[in-house]
């Protein structure tokens, strides 16, 4: 599997260093598939998960440092607000990549149309932007990002499944029994 950066430029997704912000039970799903990639992962999230195998970053800037692409998967919520940030994306260097599949104010979207702009990052694959539906113009036009119009999850099978876990946990609360996705604060 290939990253396209641009017409000339690909880099090989096998065996990179991969950090993830947010590790919860659908990234944790990712992050076993980039494993048969040979991916080394890594990962941020509020606290340690023991039973993940994966080294953990206390903070995001420790994990932009140590990793080659960053996908960022965590809830939008006042303390996730621009966690990426210049900072993040400086520590990220000039040769590697941030993917956003979270929500678009998780990162600085001015300083990343300024960073990849300067070429101080390599590229973004983005599918979630700040002030939807309204992107950044400077983005259509750089050879260095990958969008798409949020729609990553809008498949048949997903709006089925969807459907029927609500249904399910109706039926398992009308019951009283335990839910299959309750809701916890952690």
């Amino acid at each position: 599997m290939f990253w396209w950066l641009e017409s000339s430029t690909s880099m090989m997704l096998g065996g990179k260093r991969v950090g993830i912000v947010g590790l919860e039970s659908i990234v944790s799903e990712v992050a076993k598939r980039l494993e048969s990639f040979g991916c080394i992962i890594s990962y941020n999230s509020r606290m340690t998960k023991p039973s993940v195998p994966y080294a953990y970053y206390p903070t995001v800037y420790q994990l932009a440092s140590n990793c080659d692409v960053l996908i960022i998967c965590c809830a939008l919520m006042e303390e996730t607000q621009h966690i990426i940030n210049k900072l993040v994306m400086s520590a990220l260097g000039k040769e590697r990549i941030i993917i956003n599949i979270a929500r678009g104010a998780t990162i600085d979207e001015k300083e990343l149309v300024g960073c990849l702009a300067q070429r101080e990052i390599a590229g973004a694959g983005l599918d979630v932007f700040e002030n939807e539906p309204n992107v950044p113009k400077e983005l259509f036009a750089m050879d260095n990002v990958v969008s798409l119009p949020h729609r990553a999850a809008f498949t048949e099978e997903a709006f089925f499944d969807a459907f029927r876990l609500v249904v399910d946990n109706l039926d398992a609360f009308f019951s009283n029994r335990p839910l299959l996705s309750p809701v916890i604060d952690e």
